[in-house]
C-alpha cells in the first residue's frame, strides 16, 4: 500500500519529467510564438509542482538531505518564476508587484540558509558543502541584484528580454542538474560536487553565448518583439 510520502514522491518525479520535456520544447521553439509561450507556461507550472512536492517531502521527513533539497527547490523555482514574471515588466514604467518582492525575499533567505549549511558541512570535513556555498552565493547575489533592479529607474529597454533568457535558462539548468544527480550520483570516479556543479558551469557558458549572440543582433538593428 502506498504511503503519503510515496504518493508525494511519485508526483514530484512525474512533474520533474514534465518540466524536463516542456523546458526543452520551449528552448527549441521559436521565441515569442504561441507554442513557445505554452511550453514556457507548462514548464513554470511543472517547476512549481516540483518545488511544492519537494517541500512536502521535507515536511514528511526532516533529514539534512531534504533540508538541502528544500532550499534547492526554492532556488530552482525562483529562476523559473522570475524569468516568467519579468515578461510583465517589459516597459520602463512597469513596476514589480508584491509577489515579486516576497519571492525575492524568500530566495535571498534560501541563499543564506544554503551558505550556513555549506559552512557547517565544510567545517565537518564534508566537501559537499562547496555545492551549498556555490548555490547559496548565487541565490544571495541574484536576490540583491533583483532588489536593486526593482528600485532602478533607468533600466535598459531590453533588460526584460535578456533576463528572461538568463532566468529560464538558469531554471532549466537546475532541472538538468536534478536529473543528472539522480541518475549518475553513484559514479564513484566523479566527485559528487563535480556532478552537481558541472551542469551549471556548462549551462552558464551556453547562456552567456546566447545572450552575446542576441546582443550582436540588436546592435545591427534587430529588436525583440514583446509578446504576452
Amino acid at each position: 500500500m502506498y504511503s503519503l510520502e510515496d504518493a508525494t514522491l511519485a508526483v514530484h518525479v512525474l512533474f520533474g519529467f514534465v518540466a524536463l520535456g516542456a523546458g526543452a520544447g520551449a528552448l527549441l521553439t521559436e521565441k515569442g510564438r504561441r507554442r513557445h509561450r505554452r511550453l514556457g507556461r507548462t514548464y513554470v507550472y511543472a517547476m512549481a509542482a516540483v518545488s511544492v512536492t519537494a517541500l512536502g517531502l521535507l515536511a514528511l521527513d526532516q533529514t539534512l538531505l531534504r533540508v538541502f533539497l528544500g532550499f534547492v527547490a526554492v532556488f530552482s523555482f525562483y529562476f523559473a518564476f522570475s524569468g516568467y514574471r519579468v515578461l510583465s515588466r517589459k516597459r520602463t514604467i512597469d513596476t514589480p508587484g508584491t509577489v515579486d518582492w516576497v519571492a525575492t525575499g524568500l530566495f535571498g533567505a534560501s541563499g543564506v540558509g544554503l551558505l550556513a549549511m555549506g559552512g557547517w558541512f565544510l567545517s565537518n570535513g564534508n566537501q559537499f558543502g562547496v555545492v551549498m556555498l556555490v548555490f547559496g552565493g548565487i541565490a544571495l547575489i541574484t536576490s540583491v541584484g533583483d532588489v536593486r533592479q526593482f528600485r532602478a529607474t533607468d533600466l535598459e529597454p531590453r533588460t526584460w528580454f535578456f533576463e528572461h533568457i538568463q532566468r529560464m535558462g538558469g531554471a532549466y539548468i537546475a532541472t538538468i542538474t536534478a536529473f543528472v544527480t539522480t541518475n549518475v550520483r553513484d559514479v564513484s570516479l566523479v566527485p559528487l560536487p563535480v556532478i552537481w556543479l558541472l551542469p551549471a558551469a556548462v549551462g552558464g557558458v551556453a547562456i552567456w553565448y546566447v545572450v552575446r549572440q542576441y546582443r550582436a543582433k540588436f546592435d545591427v538593428g534587430t529588436n525583440p518583439q514583446p509578446t504576452d
